[in-house]
């Protein structure tokens, strides 16, 4: 397949796809409406380490994850009318299965792929308990919630339909997912998996949303798969109090 074959030729209206030499500012890309919600999402990491390295205490720092959330529904919702790849297309019942497998899938290897040399660091995790042992039921609904609903959303539109495509192409959106070359699927594989303190699980959960993408081209399909595998790691690390995998 020649670069030629892998653009889209249709008209900009059908996937909202701008030159983006002719875009009026940096907030008003197609491109910013998927690195921003991202950015905000990342940036946190530094905002926790400095506020730690100020003397705030975990306790004080455990609400930190709802703020990042809101900021990041916050932007993508500013952003809405931009995500053309959101709109809802239905799928087949063999690509919802697929999704749902492939999230279950992912789970499990998630939760076994933990020697010391499939790690970057150590992860302090997300500990929601209080003095004396008790499960702030709060704090684990807004970490579930974000986990499995926001973060599916904001990473998919990142890596999978931004990132990926923009790597074959800078109009990314006339990039049809099947088309996307090796060489950018495993750029954008090698970049989410170290994204995670789990970096070789990072690896095989970022080739299977990868794969789940090109085949069915529908964005819902990794999302569905994303969110199968947050919401019950979630799950997972509260009944067995494994806090460091969140």
């Amino acid at each position: 397949m020649t670069a030629q074959q892998r653009i889209r030729p249709t008209k900009a209206a059908d996937t909202g796809a701008l030159d983006s030499s002719k875009e009026p500012g940096f907030f008003r890309r197609q491109s910013t409406a998927r690195i921003l919600p991202f950015a905000i999402y990342i940036a946190f990491i530094a905002i926790a380490d400095g506020l730690a390295g100020l003397g705030w205490s975990v306790d004080e720092l455990r609400w930190l994850y709802a703020v990042k959330i809101t900021l990041v529904v916050a932007a993508m919702v500013a952003y809405r009318k931009m995500y053309v790849e959101l709109a809802w297309r239905s799928m087949s019942w063999r690509c919802l299965l697929a999704s749902v497998v492939t999230g279950l899938v992912v789970l499990v290897l998630w939760v076994n792929l933990d020697a010391d040399w499939m790690q970057v660091g150590k992860s302090a995790g997300f500990d929601p308990t209080a003095e004396g042992g008790r499960i702030d039921w709060l704090l684990v609904a807004v970490r579930i919630a974000g986990a499995a609903v926001v973060v599916p959303l904001m990473e998919e539109l990142f890596w999978r339909s931004f990132l990926m495509r923009w790597l074959e192409q800078r109009d990314f959106l006339r990039v049809y997912p099947a088309a996307v070359g090796m060489q950018s699927i495993a750029i954008t594989v090698v970049l989410f998996g170290f994204e995670h303190n789990l970096w070789l699980a990072g690896i095989v959960a970022g080739i299977s949303y990868s794969w789940l993408y090109i085949r069915s081209g529908n964005l819902w399909a990794p999302v569905l798969a994303h969110a199968v595998t947050n919401g019950l790691l979630g799950a997972w690390v509260v009944v067995t109090s494994n806090w460091t995998y969140w």
